[in-house]
């Protein structure tokens, strides 16, 4: 029920049946209090009751129950006057009680009453509605007066009545009809709550109870303004447009988002979704408003679909050249928390929440059913399909449903019995792999025995999936040397974070990682005593005077690259070994001269020649593959966050605090440019000091004096090397068509170990075959190329080339439904919108290519920035979410020009003008 104050009802007189005799008294009683149109008869919702004067009728009461027509009781006419608070506006009295003030009698009695003794001249009757409120039925004696005003007229108020069980549909109907707003234009209501504050009544299907608004209540209509914004969400920070932009007038759907922050990723998804013709439309015409689901449990509150809206309605307005996408922004991160903050993320990924989350708010299911999954159980693949389509449906009906949702079909067969189980399942997007290369390119660096050989660079190509035994093969084949007398080492800040045995896989070995090869004798062995050589992993370390420390102790730092080298078991003694090292490290340490040799000399540290440290013998302390954290806990703090020990660096770090000169090996009479140590894998502490494992790797540490180091170690010399032919190897990637991918996504595979199949006939987990098949394709099929990859060890991106065609991509040969020869087209996409990622896995950039559905012209979307482009620009490595449309539903949107009208520019064709923007 709906009515101003001001609209009295109609007068009793033109509600009274035919004028009928006048039944007795005790009949009158009957009639008015018992029976179907008695007083005493329940309520039902939707029929009218009057409201009696209290006095009028206790005075009918007594005078038809004193039996005497002409009794001086006669009540006369009905007078409510005492109900009213003016004889003007006839507005009821404030709070007025039933038994007290007034009776209610249904409309058949007050009809008897009014023609048995009439009303009171002028007065109107006073007629309620009976409503039902959370089941129970009542007469609305008091209907909610709201005051309607205009947001942009806030001075002007109207009042209207409304029963608590009408709509607020019916409160904007009424509010657009009193300001005289056209049905074109798009509105919203807000309700006035405690202390000024405002609240959006967004669902406008609920009653008058159900939202809760009371009498005296302020209804405020906002009207959407042109360019697509709403008034109340203009603030000062973001819209002190100049006149210019004020007035800017340009093409629909050509307006950029601005980069709030690492949301570029956003602003590509959102364009791609921008461009797709029936879905723009279907927000541009209102049609959504009929179908906020406000009530989903599944979906956002209608909130997402409607910040949507917004952006779609500006963007398409032609009166932007960009806009700020805060709202929306706030939207995705209150509903996702994934996508809080300012991180970059993936654009397919809020691809995927964005259709979900708009699908779930404009669910035309209100009330989603159970639907139980069923096999195909032999019966044909029609038949099946047909039903899981409908069960889908029957769940989940919205315009994303229509527009991007087909059908695949799953076929899984059990290794053991043969079992086959073929389903058929929704889907809203193709995510398809990459054809992947099988060969990996490693960089290396070779350290030959020959100490007058700078080490070399090598690019080197691999099994993807190969072992640390291949990688040496592969260098064999550029240095000559065997594989069997190679070392695989990863050498990070100055130390072996890691020795590789043969066997171990090389997905462990990141693309970071600096990979050092080296050679030694082919008689060693770094995890064997039986061979003739021992292995010894060496250090380089400097003393330098440590703070904070009293003159008599020492810091070491860590310099220049490790070394393995091959050592004769017979020649383990100090002074043997500090001969062969100084061997290998002619090509950058000078030989003392004769003049040098002074046997008093106190800066030329000596070594005796007794044998190294029992646990170099010890057959338990043989040197084994050594692995070393990366920043551990024995790892002094200065050089935990230091970088890695790159051939070009210099840097140092330090590693140790030893005693002093007083601690050192005893002199001999022959002067030395250094000392050896046994020390740790992390280099930091004396073995002889350092309570290890007895099975740890021992190594050797070459200290350094300063001066000793300044006068006879060539620091340049010994970080220079030397780049193999093989570095300018580039492993050329072959651009791959996109059928290729489909066919890849279409191709039988087998279950991986931690996703297995429960075959429903062995009862048990099993590792089955399954292949994919497309049975139903949608209007608009959104592809997703993978290419991100990730494995246990390793992340990449694949920035292969992949070809795909702007017109014509044919699917008949990919859809296994039996198809309509007589329309092609079904199965014919043309290119609508690309999503573009260009860098790698931790940083990068989103863009967009998008063909206007107006114009037909193709422009690059590059966050606030949008440039006209041809269609020779849109293929790129960079393609990462193609959007496809069928060529039957283009022609579908395709206006109908008139006689008068010049030919339209095809869709998605080649831009009227030769100004674009060269990507390349």
């Amino acid at each position: 029920m709906a009515a101003v104050a001001e609209n009295l009802p109609a007068a009793a007189e033109d509600q009274e049946p035919q004028c009928e005799a006048v039944p007795g008294l005790e009949n009158q009683r009957r009639q008015i209090e018992n029976g179907e149109s008695g007083r005493d008869r329940p309520l039902r919702a939707g029929e009218s009751w009057f409201l009696v004067e209290q006095h009028w009728y206790k005075q009918w009461e007594v005078y038809v129950q004193g039996g005497d027509q002409d009794s001086s009781t006669f009540p006369g006419c009905i007078n409510n006057a005492k109900l009213f608070e003016d004889q003007v506006n006839w507005c009821l009295k404030k709070g007025l009680v039933e038994g007290e003030d007034y009776v209610l009698l249904p409309a058949a009695a007050w009809h008897y009453l009014v023609s048995w003794y009439g009303l009171e001249h002028g007065q109107p009757p006073i007629e309620r509605k009976v409503v039902e409120l959370r089941g129970f039925c009542k007469v609305e004696v008091y209907p909610v007066e709201l005051l309607l005003v205009q947001h942009s007229d806030m001075g002007t108020r109207y009042t209207a009545e409304f029963s608590q069980t009408d709509s607020i549909d019916l409160v904007s109907c009424i509010a657009r009809e009193q300001f005289l707003v056209s049905p074109q234009e798009e509105t919203r209501l807000w309700v006035e709550k405690a202390q000024g504050s405002f609240e959006r009544l967004c669902n406008t299907r609920v009653t008058l109870f159900d939202a809760a608004l009371k009498s005296g209540q302020l209804i405020i209509m906002e009207t959407r303004s042109k360019d697509g914004t709403w008034p109340s969400a203009q603030t000062h920070a973001v819209n002190r447009a100049s006149k210019e932009d004020e007035d800017f007038q340009g093409q629909p759907g050509i307006c950029g988002l601005t980069n709030l922050g690492n949301t570029c990723f956003m602003n590509s998804a959102l364009q791609c979704l921008s461009n797709v013709p029936q879905l723009t439309e279907y927000f541009l015409k209102n049609r959504y408003l009929e179908e906020l689901n406000f009530c989903n449990p599944l979906g956002m509150k209608g909130e997402i679909a409607e910040a949507y809206a917004d952006l779609v309605k500006q963007a398409w307005s032609g009166r932007h050249r960009s806009i700020v996408p805060q709202v929306f922004k706030t939207k995705v991160g209150h509903f996702a928390s994934q996508f809080l903050g300012y991180q970059q993320h993936d654009s397919q990924e809020l691809l995927s929440f964005l259709l979900d989350g708009l699908h779930e708010d404009l669910n035309r299911v209100k009330k989603k059913e159970y639907v139980e999954l069923c096999d195909a159980a032999g019966r044909p693949d029609q038949e099946v399909a047909q039903e899981a389509w409908q069960n889908h449906k029957r769940r989940n009906d919205s315009v994303i449903v229509d527009t991007f949702h087909g059908l695949f079909k799953s076929t899984l067969v059990c290794p053991d019995c043969g079992n086959v189980s073929v389903t058929f399942d929704p889907f809203c997007y193709l995510s398809v792999p990459l054809p992947v290369s099988h060969k990996r390119v490693m960089e290396v660096f070779f350290v030959s025995m020959d100490p007058r050989r700078k080490p070399e660079q090598h690019r080197l190509v691999v099994p993807k999936k190969g072992k640390i035994s291949d990688l040496c093969v592969a260098l064999a084949k550029h240095t000559g040397v065997s594989p069997e007398r190679m070392m695989v080492a990863d050498v990070f800040s100055h130390r072996f974070y890691k020795i590789y045995q043969l066997e171990e896989s090389l997905s462990s070995i990141l693309d970071r990682d600096d990979i050092f090869i080296y050679e030694v004798s082919g008689r060693s062995a770094i995890c064997e005593n039986s061979r003739e050589d021992v292995v010894l992993p060496i250090y380089l370390r400097e003393r330098t005077p440590a703070r904070d420390y009293n003159n008599s102790y020492y810091g070491l730092m860590l310099f220049g690259h490790p070394l393995l080298v091959s050592v004769p078991r017979d020649r383990l003694s100090w002074d043997s070994l500090y001969h062969i090292l100084l061997y290998r490290l002619s090509r950058y340490v000078t030989r003392p001269s004769s003049d040098d040799e002074d046997d008093g000399d106190e800066k030329g540290p000596s070594l005796t020649s007794s044998p190294i440290l029992a646990d170099l013998e010890d057959k338990d302390s043989i040197p084994k593959p050594g692995h070393v954290a990366r920043g551990s806990s024995q790892d002094p703090g200065p050089e935990q966050a230091g970088p890695s020990s790159r051939v070009a660096g210099g840097s140092r770090a330090p590693v140790d605090n030893s005693p002093g000169p007083s601690h050192w090996p005893q002199r001999a009479r022959r002067k030395h440019l250094f000392t050896l140590q046994t020390v740790n894998s992390n280099g930091t502490s004396d073995r002889s000091n350092f309570n290890e494992d007895t099975h740890a790797q021992p190594y050797i540490a070459i200290d350094w004096e300063p001066e000793m180091k300044k006068r006879y170690y060539d620091e340049v010399e010994a970080e220079g090397y030397v780049k193999h032919d093989c570095v300018g190897y580039v492993l050329k990637k072959a651009p791959v068509r996109l059928q290729e991918c489909i066919e890849l996504f279409t191709t039988m595979e087998t279950l991986e170990k931690e996703n297995p199949w429960y075959c429903p006939s062995c009862k048990q987990h099993q590792l089955a075959t399954k292949k994919l098949d497309l049975w139903k394709l949608p209007e608009t099929l959104i592809i997703h190329l993978k290419r991100f990859s990730y494995t246990k060890f390793s992340r990449e991106k694949l920035d292969t080339l992949v070809e795909f065609p702007i017109r014509d991509l044919d699917f008949s040969e990919f859809v296994i439904k039996p198809q309509n020869e007589s329309a092609p087209e079904l199965y014919k996409y043309d290119l609508i919108a690309v999503s573009n990622h260009y860098g790698g896995l931790r940083d990068g950039h989103y863009t967009t290519f998008a063909c206007n559905k107006d114009s037909g012209q193709w422009h690059y979307f590059d966050d606030n920035s949008v440039s006209p482009v041809t269609e020779n620009q849109i293929e790129s490595k960079a393609a990462y979410v193609l959007f496809y449309q069928r060529q039957d539903v283009a022609r579908r949107l395709q206006p109908q020009p008139s006689l008068s009208d010049p030919p339209a520019p095809p869709a998605c064709g080649p831009p009227p003008n030769s100004e674009v923007m060269d990507l390349n």
